[in-house]
């Protein structure tokens, strides 16, 4: 039997002291935890854990921790990590101490921990471990801070799964849990992506970002958009929720998984495909929503009247391949899903092979490729070739056995419908040779070739006519296209202050006649072909653009974000490029209305915190920068509340925000409760500052959302303190 001399937990010696029925023979061993100890020394002293507590509480000579009076704004200055290591629970708070519930008072690492992480000075009272456990998991779960972000939300977010599938055992429990329509969390998700259709989205994005939890953006008309910053521990619950929904495995999180789940939202049907990959911090998932705009003939498409009429031409064709040509996101296939519904007429068998099937057509037979099951795209069409088809459509020719097939199937009296992956029209030549088929087939089976672009139409309620003076940047435009616009972007609240509003085709269209047949026999090269097609007709993407412009459609900036450099004015190059030119050219990056997180990840700036100040005194502004740069924080100034909201709404992603509270026009008090009132904003951590004497102004603005309060003059040790602590707290 060991002596008590062997024992030296401190509550072993808590215990003796007291003379604890059977404390004597208590051998807790030092490293032993909190938690496990207390439960040793109720088990052999025949005790309650409140007993206990009150027992350590007269030891320690400290007060007893009631949880029925808790601040629960509290809870923000410690993070979860830091309260379930440690097993403390904030219990109150002021600018200089907060109030914590602790089993071990005398643990110096745990108070160092928890003054670290909340800036302040501690007062512990005594709890016992189930207490704080209780606490902890009610306080600090996803659920509770997805309700804090969904109080800002509409209340009915609901949507409907539809479940094709039983799900498998891979869900761990999950699906089960999540099914509950009115958890946070399933509301949150059912808002990111209703809000997601509404916008009219092509993509969701959710994705970690280092320092500032996760973020929610959405792909509208080309360009992707903040919607809403994700506390870390929500973010992880809500691409939980949505592997759920994908029939995806929740337990795997260190490789890329694929899914798919049907939703309905207002009674439409939506056949969204999931991806995930790891991250360093977190896994990121996309979720591509299939467009709802479905145009029900070629008319609906907004395509230059010129290129329509060539286009119908094309499709009058009984065989043969027509190929439709463009990078992903172009409209390829509404572009061929409209023209089918044109030519899916009775009398007409037409046949698809798709990965996905994204619209569902009357008339047609649409086959899904299940590679997995042996359906690929060269198998289908084998299929397809033996159910006396007419006209088929084939998503998308990847490699040489589709090739082989569709011009196969094009040269026997059959006429498809094609998507192939090149930067013009002509260009299709030199793909199919790459692919490796022969020139002779090329030639005999190819009818002709469509290439598109999209770009974004002005926005009709807010644009305008261009000033008679210029700004320096659309006079450069102008210089270099030729073309002054007969509208410019402005921004209004229908189109979200972007000056535009939903994307028109460019497009250009090849037609294979006898002439360009010849020369593809004769090996000519892709400017030739270029030259040929262009004098018997054919308008290059570059000047339908052009005429858009003129028109008043689009926008030069539009033209030089799409096209760039793929297509030069006709007046700087005598000579149109070449397919292979234009192929090797790198297309020129898009401009985007939110940070490029992977060029921040690969500059190094992952993990530089950001941080907005806001204040109308511009000499504790160039204070507050000089001292947030120093500590490594890249800043944002707004001089004034109206600022602050609206680069809040810019698309950039604030780890932090410094708010002072006494500013004229609109002040700290307004600005916290817009943000809190608005979903996109709601979890971005706000300190305030301010200078007046009030001594209620600390429980008024935590109350109303703020993160924590600094009292002015402006201390720089003790403002870098509770900034850096709120760093670590929004990092989780």
């Amino acid at each position: 039997m060991p002596t008590t001399q062997e024992s030296t937990h401190w509550l072993a010696r808590i215990a003796r002291k007291a003379g604890l029925c059977d404390s004597d023979s208590l051998n807790i061993g030092s490293g032993t935890s909190a938690d496990d100890a207390w439960a040793m020394v109720c088990r052999r002293c025949s005790i309650s854990e409140t007993e206990l507590a009150q027992v350590v509480a007269k030891s320690a000579g400290l007060e007893m921790a009631s949880f029925e009076y808790a601040d629960p704004s509290s809870a923000r200055l410690v993070p979860p990590s830091v309260a379930r290591q440690f097993l403390v629970f904030p219990l109150s708070s002021d600018y200089r101490l907060l109030t914590i519930a602790a089993s071990n008072p005398f643990d110096v690492e745990m108070e160092q921990a928890v003054r670290f992480a909340s800036g302040r000075q501690l007062e512990v009272r005594i709890a016992t471990p189930s207490d704080i456990k209780d606490n902890i998991n009610s306080r600090y779960s996803p659920e509770k801070a997805a309700e804090g972000l969904l109080s800002a939300a509409p209340d009915d977010v609901d949507l409907e799964v539809v479940e094709e599938d039983s799900p498998g055992d891979d869900a761990s429990g999950l699906m089960d849990a999540d099914k509950d329509s009115t958890s946070p969390i399933v509301r949150l998700t059912n808002l990111i992506l209703r809000e997601a259709v509404e916008r009219g989205a092509s993509d969701v994005h959710i994705q970690p970002v280092n320092n500032a939890g996760g973020v929610a953006r959405f792909r509208v008309d080309g360009l992707l958009q903040n919607f809403m910053q994700l506390p870390a521990a929500v973010l992880t619950r809500v691409v939980s929720r949505i592997k759920v929904m994908g029939k995806m495995d929740v337990t795997v999180r260190m490789r890329p998984q694929d899914g798919r789940a049907r939703l309905v939202i207002d009674r439409k049907p939506y056949d969204m495909r999931i991806s995930t990959v790891p991250t360093r911090s977190a896994e990121k998932v996309v979720i591509r929503i299939p467009s709802s705009i479905s145009a029900d003939s070629l008319d609906g498409l907004s395509i230059s009247p010129p290129e329509l009429a060539e286009l119908r031409e094309l499709l009058s064709g009984k065989e043969g391949i027509m190929l439709v040509t463009g990078p992903t996101g172009s409209g390829k296939t509404t572009t061929l899903y409209a023209a089918l519904r044109e030519l899916a007429v009775d009398e007409v068998n037409v046949m698809t092979v798709e990965d996905p099937v994204e619209y569902e057509l009357p008339n047609l037979t649409q086959i899904q490729v299940e590679t997995k099951q042996g359906v690929t795209f060269a198998s289908a069409l084998r299929a397809i070739l033996r159910q006396d088809p007419d006209v088929i459509f084939v998503g998308e020719i990847r490699d040489l056995e589709t090739a082989e097939i569709a011009v196969q199937a094009a040269m026997t009296g059959h006429f498809v419908l094609a998507t192939l992956h090149t930067n013009s029209a002509v260009g299709v030549v030199s793909r199919l040779a790459d692919l490796g088929l022969d020139l002779p087939s090329i030639a005999e089976s190819l009818h002709g070739a469509l290439a598109q672009r999209l770009v974004r139409r002005l926005c009709p309620d807010c644009a305008e006519a261009p000033p008679q003076t210029l700004p320096a940047k659309l006079q450069q435009l102008v210089d270099r296209y030729g073309v002054r616009p007969a509208k410019i972007a402005k921004g209004c609240k229908e189109c979200l202050q972007s000056g535009y509003r939903g994307r028109i085709p460019m497009v250009e269209v090849f037609k294979a006649t006898q002439t360009v047949k010849d020369q593809i026999l004769n090996e000519a090269s892709g400017a030739a072909l270029m030259e040929t097609a262009t004098m018997q007709g054919m308008r290059s993407l570059m000047e339908v653009a052009l005429e858009r412009v003129e028109q008043g459609d689009t926008s030069l900036d539009e033209i030089e974000r799409v096209l760039g450099d793929e297509m030069k004015p006709a007046e700087e190059s005598t000579a149109p490029p070449s397919p292979t030119d234009t192929e090797s050219r790198t297309p020129p990056r898009p401009a985007a209305t939110a940070p490029d997180f992977a060029e921040d990840e690969a500059a190094g700036n992952s993990e530089q915190p950001h941080v907005l100040v806001v204040d109308d005194d511009g000499a504790n502004r160039t204070i507050e920068r000089a001292l947030l740069e120093k500590a490594g924080c890249r800043v944002t100034e707004a001089k004034d509340g109206m600022e602050a909201l609206r680069l809040l709404t810019s698309g950039q992603v604030f780890t932090l925000m410094v708010l002072d509270l006494d500013m004229p026009t609109l002040g700290g008090r307004e600005v916290l409760a817009a943000i809190r009132a608005n979903v996109q904003t709601a979890g971005i951590p706000v300190i305030v500052l301010t200078g007046t004497p009030d001594p209620e102004a600390e429980v008024k603005i935590i109350n109303a959302g703020a993160d924590d309060f600094i009292r002015k003059p402006l201390e720089p040790a003790r403002f870098m303190a509770r900034v850096s602590a709120g760093l670590r707290r929004a990092r989780g």
